[in-house]
């Protein structure tokens, strides 16, 4: 029996705007619309900054992501593996929407790391962004590690901060045994992210494009599809699914 050929989904902000979370480079993204935003999660300000931490938590508690529930797009691709085709998926949120959606946690590749938990910036010791959360709602404006007193942040790669080489090594490694390459809602700005499109075109990858934005990648693009994420890609799959089962 042949194998079943890899897929490989590299996501970005704009899988999840149908969920609630607004993106941050799209022409109404955070960014744009608030530059000074970008400030709260700049590492180095973070850490020496305990005005910048106490404003970082608000913002933190004002977030909907927590509350944010897979959309179909998300659900499209746990339905791609659930039918038995091979994917991995690397995305550049921090949502974790693609595990809600069902994905198997070691089919996902965090690279810029996850909102749902925090991280101690002395001990690097893990917990719950919701239990710390609770923490800001009943007073502590700087909660700090239970373990040892230092600094929390979101155990997300803030400016700054360099992606985790093993992750980043993991996605490099999908990127170029997979045969096809989606990248779905990224505006393929960021580096060392978006290289990885490149990488898998170089190493014979079909790539199709989901983005309601031009990107930088658009002429390696085998398709580029400027739908609406949360109906295009449902239908891309679907026919992804067909061709595999045929």
């Amino acid at each position: 029996m042949s194998q079943l050929p890899l897929v490989a989904v590299l996501s970005g902000a704009g899988i999840s705007t149908d969920s609630g979370i607004p993106d941050y480079r799209g022409p109404q993204g955070l960014w744009r619309r608030d530059p000074e935003a970008q400030k709260l999660v700049e590492y180095e300000a973070y850490v020496s900054d305990p005005e910048i931490r106490r404003r970082s938590w608000q913002m933190r508690r004002a977030n909907r992501t927590l509350q944010a529930e897979p959309n179909a797009a998300h659900r499209a691709i746990t339905d791609l593996e659930r039918a038995g085709v091979p994917v991995r998926v690397i995305t550049q949120n921090v949502d974790g929407l693609h595990q809600l959606a069902g994905m198997p946690e070691r089919k996902v590749l965090e690279l810029h790391g996850s909102a749902r938990s925090v991280v101690c910036v002395d001990c690097g010791v893990r917990s719950s962004m919701a239990d710390a959360l609770a923490r800001v709602e009943v007073g502590e404006v700087d909660p700090a590690c239970l373990v040892c007193g230092g600094i929390l942040k979101s155990a997300t790669v803030m400016f700054g901060e360099r992606l985790d080489p093993e992750v980043l090594g993991a996605a490099m490694t999908v990127a170029k045994g997979c045969d096809l390459f989606l990248a779905v809602g990224t505006s393929l700005q960021v580096q060392p992210a978006a290289s990885l499109v490149g990488l898998a075109v170089e190493h014979g990858a079909r790539l199709i494009i989901v983005n309601a934005e031009a990107t930088p990648y658009d002429e390696l693009a085998a398709e580029v599809v400027r739908e609406p994420i949360g109906t295009a890609l449902p239908a891309l799959l679907g026919r992804v699914a067909a061709a595999q089962a045929g």
